[in-house]
């Protein structure tokens, strides 16, 4: 999965570090594109170096190489780079630099929808000793957003229920959703899979969880069986596809990046 980058590590412990010209400085557009170059699907990004910026907030380090966010500049060029979306880089790229360009972005997403504070409307400025946001007015302190999603590998005897999204992800993929207000993951599992196919579970079990920062998510992966006769009543506001699919049928996406991937591979190699 796009976190698997041992022996390399991510380490996210904030430090109130100052831009060097060997550091990354990631630059993203106003669409939340990211300035960088491709090559023989290996990613790089811009340095200090080849980027002038008034404010860069660092945001982490991968083994001995850190990484700043160039805060408020929508503008940065280099020569040699292009500005590609966060799904570009996923269907061209690999490796920790992918890693790294989806964290990047989710904290990017989040500095960009937090320019005011919710209390008084304040502007709020860069925490200074944690990776935060404060409001200089009123005091309110505010984190990055972290939202609770899981993925549902259903099954069903030798099958497993594959579905398609209605838009955006065009390949195949589990049963998904948003954690709501005052639910369990557990109780996420059952309401998405009853509402987006009308099949009720039973037995559900955790298998492994990924960050996934194209959508800000972390994503929770549950097994479980169907209960009752399996009768599929799809949303069609929600997708386009929704079958039992043997293991021999199933067609794995593209690439080996998500939790979706790998529990749909897991299943058809009679792993679980």
């Amino acid at each position: 999965m796009i976190q698997d980058i041992h022996p390399s590590r991510l380490d996210n412990s904030y430090q109130n570090h100052t831009l060097s010209s060997e550091d990354y400085l990631l630059c993203f557009d106003s669409e939340g594109r990211l300035l960088s170059r491709t090559e023989n699907g290996s990613l790089s990004f811009t340095t200090g170096s080849d980027v002038s910026v008034q404010t860069a907030l660092y945001l982490f380090s991968v083994d001995d190489k850190r990484y700043f966010l160039a805060y408020n500049s929508p503008d940065c060029t280099a020569d040699g780079y292009e500005y590609r979306t966060i799904r570009e880089l996923r269907d061209t790229t690999e490796g920790k630099e992918l890693f790294a360009a989806f964290t990047a972005y989710h904290l990017r997403q989040w500095y960009t929808d937090n320019k005011f504070c919710g209390r008084c409307g304040e502007g709020l400025t860069p925490h200074g000793s944690e990776r935060a946001m404060k409001c200089p007015k009123c005091g309110n302190v505010v984190y990055p957003r972290i939202n609770p999603a899981v993925i549902v590998g259903v099954v069903r005897g030798e099958t497993i229920l594959i579905t398609r999204y209605r838009k955006g992800y065009a390949h195949n993929a589990l049963v998904a959703g948003f954690t709501e207000i005052g639910e369990t993951l557990e109780q996420t599992v059952a309401r998405e899979v009853m509402e987006e196919t009308g099949v009720a579970v039973k037995n559900i079990r955790y298998y492994k969880s990924q960050p996934w920062g194209m959508a800000q998510d972390m994503l929770v992966g549950f097994f479980c069986e169907a209960d009752g006769d399996g009768i599929i009543r799809m949303d069609k506001n929600e997708l386009k596809y929704a079958q039992w699919v043997e293991r021999k049928d199933i067609v794995l996406q593209p690439n080996d990046l998500s939790l979706t991937n790998e529990m749909m591979k897991i299943f058809k190699e009679n792993k679980i």
